[in-house]
């Protein structure tokens, strides 16, 4: 059966519109998260002056304008702030390696708004990516503690129709090599499978070793990708 992946190219736009509306901020063809959720904002695939526009209001004079793998590019007003190499990786479907079931490990830990403060420090220790004080709320997000205190944790990000994104994986310093990246990235996978969507993740191009913990897991590249950010008027 083919499987529907057009939505992977707007997985921000197609997140905001669908599974994620509650926690947008719209104006006209403009989208972007709650500040305290995501830094991600969306316009239209095929973006005009008035599109730009909408955003440049919405996030207001001076803002940061995480435009994700966006391909489209903003008027020349709009300072850069970063590009990032990178990629996208899907599991389409079926068993995966060593299997354990939809429901974490027994040491695995379901993380909610009392964790928050914990989450914000291992993302703070251990640089994985955006979080804010909220994103707990995009998904489920999963961690793995030791002797009481959070060392690992994963989750779930963005959910275009029929997909969800792993992502947030990091583990701290002093509990790395212990594998808790793949038990937690299998359990994930295993949970969005078993609800009916498709997994899926991006990953900056550099993280070689990333990426073949990935290609393990069964992931396969979909696209390259660039990450890119700007500054509005």
């Amino acid at each position: 059966m083919m499987i529907d992946d057009s939505v992977l190219d707007d997985p921000v736009g197609q997140s905001l519109g669908g599974p994620h509306a509650h926690l947008a901020r719209r104006l006209g063809g403009a989208a972007t998260y709650c500040a305290d959720v995501a830094t991600f904002s969306a316009v239209p695939v095929q973006p005009g002056a008035r599109d730009w526009a909408d955003l440049a209001a919405l996030l207001g004079p001076g803002a940061f304008a995480d435009m994700f793998s966006c391909p489209a590019g903003p008027p020349p007003s709009w300072e850069p702030v970063f590009s990032l190499a990178g990629r996208q990786l899907i599991r389409s479907g079926g068993p995966l390696p060593d299997r354990r079931g939809a429901e974490p490990d027994s040491d695995m830990v379901v993380l909610g708004k009392d964790d928050v403060p914990e989450m914000l420090d291992l993302v703070a220790r251990t640089e994985p990516g955006p979080f804010r004080s909220r994103t707990h709320e995009l998904g489920t997000y999963l961690g793995v503690r030791g002797d009481g205190a959070l060392v690992a944790m994963a989750g779930e990000r963005l959910r275009p129709p029929g997909w969800t994104e792993i992502s947030a994986v990091c583990t701290a310093p002093e509990a790395r090599g212990q594998g808790h990246a793949t038990r937690l990235v299998r359990a994930l996978a295993a949970r969005i499978l078993a609800r009916g969507d498709r997994p899926f993740l991006h990953v900056a191009e550099t993280n070689t070793a990333v990426i073949a913990l990935y290609e393990r897991l069964g992931f396969t590249t979909r696209k390259k990708v660039t990450f890119r950010g700007f500054r509005t008027p």
